[in-house]
């Protein structure tokens, strides 16, 4: 490994410590952790649009453990910088372990095994070409629900159970974490929406 890219991996590797990082992971099950991993190499890999935190820290909440997904967002950024450094450098599983061991002594030892064997498991498969770099500079749509409502009380709308929609996108930020987007529209304003859409759908037709 190059000695700029050892810098490079042991400055991400410090945020764990600095951010106070290795003290959450410390808190996570395994099973936990593993899945965030495995997430985190599919969505490098463009298997997935985005690591979905908000719905894993519910879970691990539920579980018993106190952590909120600001905190998992920011394990799951370290972890992502981690794996895709890696990929580019060509690291093996031992360099990985070593450069860990090294520049992270708080960073618990069910972590490092969950590490060490996603990456010996799917390491390889990441895929870091100039277009993919390039295509992580921009968010990805994961998917959008709506649901109609009846307003009881606006300053906008001139009498009282005045109907309008509510549109909710999921949508996979560059760094992959996946946040929803909610946001209010009339009638008309939703009417001109899916007319929007109706016109790219027709012109995608063309293509």
């Amino acid at each position: 490994m190059a000695a700029g890219s050892a810098v490079v991996l042991a400055r991400a590797l410090e945020a764990l410590d600095v951010g106070g990082a290795a003290d959450k992971i410390n808190l996570i099950p395994q099973d936990f952790f593993a899945e965030l991993c495995e997430q985190i190499i599919q969505h490098l890999n463009h298997k997935i649009p985005g690591v979905n935190t908000a719905e894993l820290c519910q879970r691990i909440q539920t579980s018993g453990i106190e952590i909120n997904v600001g905190d998992l967002a920011k394990i799951a950024n370290i972890v992502s910088f981690l794996f895709s450094t890696a990929a580019r450098n060509n690291l093996s599983t031992e360099e990985l372990v070593t450069t860990l061991g090294n520049a992270v002594s708080t960073l618990p030892k069910h972590a490092v095994q969950v590490i060490r064997h996603v990456w010996n498991e799917q390491g390889k498969s990441i895929s870091v070409s100039e277009d993919a770099r390039n295509m992580a500079t921009v968010g990805q749509f994961v998917d959008i629900k709506w649901k109609l409502g009846v307003a009881m009380s606006s300053d906008t709308c001139r009498s009282l159970k005045y109907p309008y929609v509510t549109v909710t996108l999921k949508v996979a930020d560059p760094s992959g974490q996946i946040t929803d987007k909610s946001f209010e529209m009339t009638i008309p304003q939703f009417k001109n929406f899916f007319r929007q859409f109706k016109e790219m759908a027709a012109v995608l037709e063309t293509v």
